[in-house]
């Protein structure tokens, strides 16, 4: 799996999965099942370490679980989370972001952010590094939204985060999450940009769905709205997984009760 075949996707309309995986057990499973992109996520912070957000996460923590991710990732695509402020100037997100790519063995990294990354998006692309954009609900700027808050509600609200997609993806950003945002504008982003988007909480109109793999089995303690547990009928995570992935390839997730208007 590679961002070309992830195009094609788009292209087709075969919709693409995604699930976060932060070990080598949990990414076996998810390769072995079909997951498209594994996502090594930040999110660690919260359901790994038990904290209330991600930002306490650091760049070594990432290194760590992006390399035990991508060891047995085989067929799937890895997609590794830069942390916060990891790449607050342009060098210093070519720097962390190679750690991510040399040392970890990610095959891009996800920046949260709009159009004031234009520039760093530009450095990253010209050394080679892809770049996976992160709009609407980004939870590293958790403080300065008051919370975990829907985006994008509004028409002015609605336009900036089209403007930002846009822009990001002339800077040379390849793929886009687009998390907690309204249906209709996560299906009218998606048909406004080239590249991939995979939502969270936006809809079944992305491209594809992402879900951290703890709220998808049950064990995150209270899941957010966008989740569904696939293990709360008995069965196994292997089985749970599998049905994820059926559910997103068929259209079935998310349903209107994961989703926001």
């Amino acid at each position: 799996m590679n961002i070309q075949r992830l195009r094609e996707m788009k292209g087709a309309g075969e919709k693409i999965v995604s699930l976060t995986a932060y070990d080598a057990s949990f990414a076996r499973v998810l390769a072995e099942a079909g997951i498209e992109v594994i996502l090594v996520g930040d999110s660690l912070g919260m359901v790994l370490h038990g904290d209330a957000n991600t930002l306490a996460v650091t760049m070594e923590n990432m290194v760590y679980h992006t390399r035990l991710v991508a060891k047995a990732a085989a067929g799937s695509f890895v997609l590794a989370d830069m942390p916060f402020l990891s790449y607050s100037t342009p060098p210093e997100a070519v720097r962390n972001a190679g750690r991510l790519l040399a040392e970890g063995g990610a095959q891009m990294v996800k920046l949260e952010g709009g159009g004031w990354l234009c520039e760093t998006v530009q450095q990253l692309t010209l050394r080679g590094i892809p770049v996976c954009a992160h709009l609407g609900l980004t939870p590293q700027w958790v403080n300065k939204f008051g919370g975990f808050r829907v985006q994008g509600r509004g028409q002015e609200a609605a336009e900036q985060i089209l403007g930002d997609a846009r822009d990001l993806e002339t800077a040379g950003a390849e793929m886009l999450v687009l998390e907690c945002v309204p249906a209709a504008l996560a299906s009218r982003i998606t048909q406004g940009v080239g590249m991939p988007v995979i939502g969270i909480g936006a809809g079944p109109g992305c491209d594809g769905q992402v879900q951290v793999i703890y709220d998808l089995i049950g064990v995150s303690g209270r899941a957010p709205r966008m989740a569904r547990n696939f293990l709360r009928d008995g069965g196994s995570v292997q089985a749970a997984v599998r049905d994820y992935v059926q559910a997103v390839k068929s259209g079935a997730f998310p349903g209107p009760e994961q989703c926001y208007d």
